[in-house]
């Protein structure tokens, strides 16, 4: 009798215990057969000290099945499936995916060349207006949309949400200028130096960049 399984199943952690077993040699006995925790009596035939069950004793008392064809068994126990086991699920990451740090970086580059742009201009004294911003400010809202759709791990999440404050903070002190200008107050070129808003943008660059270079999410305040 050819009993390979046709989908090379496999039987995890099945353990056949025999009770009260003296057996003698090519005799056959009725047995209480222990299964997967499930119990039943079935015919055991004992040859040469080797103990044979009969396959459909088998699958009734573990609630499985067998299937005949041609020369083919087929037996297939509860957790095995007919085809091929299932693949262990792959466990969540707990840092940073490769597609959420390739769109934050991208979007982290936006908001460099925002902020770069109202240093300069400031610095050296241009006039700040609405028109000079909003192509930036709409580059790096794009940006952080990206980003947050790319956000799969926990870690990725929790970040994405340091990026958004980073944009917040980034539109207040761009706002804070054009109002100053609007209103014709005065603008020192040194400003930015000791603005407090600019100096948490800054901080919260480098405390990102310092996740993403670790890949691990680690929330310091910085953001916030």
């Amino acid at each position: 009798m050819n009993a390979n399984a046709k989908h090379g199943w496999i039987v995890p952690a099945v353990l056949l215990c025999v009770l009260a077993v003296e057996g003698q040699s090519q005799s056959s006995r009725e047995y209480l057969l222990s299964v997967n925790g499930q119990s039943g009596h079935a015919s055991v035939l004992q040859v040469d000290g080797h103990s044979y069950v009969d396959v459909d004793a088998l699958a009734r008392i573990a609630n499985g099945s067998v299937a005949y064809q041609g020369n083919q068994i087929t037996l297939t126990l509860p957790g095995t499936g007919g085809a091929a086991a299932s693949p262990e699920t792959p466990r969540p990451s707990t840092g940073f995916s490769k597609e959420f740090l390739n769109a934050g970086i991208e979007y982290m580059s936006q908001i460099r060349e925002w902020r770069s742009t109202l240093a300069n201009a400031i610095a050296n004294g241009y006039p700040l207006s609405e028109d000079l911003f909003a192509p930036y400010r709409d580059q790096a809202s794009t940006s952080l949309r990206m980003t947050k759709v790319a956000a799969n791990t926990q870690a990725d999440k929790s970040a994405a949400q340091l990026l958004a404050n980073e944009f917040e903070n980034m539109q207040k002190v761009t706002n804070k200028y054009l109002e100053m200008r609007a209103n014709l107050e005065f603008i020192d070129p040194n400003s930015l130096k000791s603005d407090a808003i600019d100096q948490k943008i800054i901080t919260c660059a480098r405390s990102l960049a310092a996740m993403a270079s670790n890949n691990q999410f680690v929330d310091d305040g910085s953001c916030h």
